[in-house]
């Protein structure tokens, strides 16, 4: 049987959607306002993590969406993005952050519960509010890096002088050069422009071609 948390800081939605979990018979093991308030439970408790976690996209504790939805998959959940999607660089973050898809709150409370479904089955979440959030969203465009230029940008935001990186990959450091602003001409071109290191940082990890914080040590400085 799946496991649900609900976490929105609305107790009027929570109480809908735990209603419609009980009908549809999920069980709903955590209820509340805010991820901290569900891991603290979960520590407290020693509850194993629910299969599905059903996230509003923005909570009035002051976090963002990006920190919350890393947090419970990091802790071992499957996220859904509950919201009224008109926010799309908001709902893009929570995509890059890991989440499995996005329902709108407008949606039919079947909807909601046929997501959760889809989700606890290890499928992803390919719905119209999820497709119309990100496509409609110009500022996260595809820049269509090729293999060579991903593989530049990966070792030059994760720190390394783009000599270092030039070496790594055996080519020229005129070649490298040249690929970092092919990289920074593309980015522009899709109205994401990234002109110092920390903004390619930004666009590697936005674009998940570097995720890992290891990865990203040493990331502040100019090199090259």
């Amino acid at each position: 049987m799946t496991r649900v948390a609900l976490i929105d800081d609305h107790e009027s939605v929570r109480l809908g959607l735990e209603a419609a979990c009980a009908r549809a018979q999920k069980v709903v093991a955590f209820s509340g306002s805010n991820v901290t308030a569900y891991l603290d439970w979960r520590a407290f408790s020693g509850a194993a993590p629910a299969d599905v976690v059903v996230l509003d996209l923005t909570l009035g504790d002051g976090t963002t969406v990006t920190e919350n939805v890393r947090r419970l998959v990091a802790d071992g959940s499957s996220v859904i993005i509950h919201s009224v999607a008109d926010r799309p660089a908001a709902v893009r973050e929570a995509l890059a952050a890991g989440a499995a898809g996005v329902v709108s709150k407008a949606s039919p409370i079947g909807d909601v519960i046929a997501a959760i479904s889809t989700v606890a089955g290890g499928e992803p979440l390919n719905n119209v509010e999820w497709a119309s959030a990100v496509d409609g969203d110009r500022a996260f465009a595809d820049a269509q890096l090729s293999a060579r230029e991903r593989d530049v940008l990966r070792l030059y935001a994760a720190g390394l002088p783009l000599k270092v990186v030039a070496d790594r990959l055996g080519v020229a450091y005129s070649t490298a050069k040249e690929n970092i602003t092919r990289v920074r001409v593309k980015y522009v071109e899709v109205g994401r422009p990234a002109p110092t290191k920390v903004d390619l940082l930004r666009r590697a990890m936005e674009d998940g071609i570097l995720a890992e914080p290891s990865d990203r040590e040493g990331a502040g400085g100019v090199g090259g």
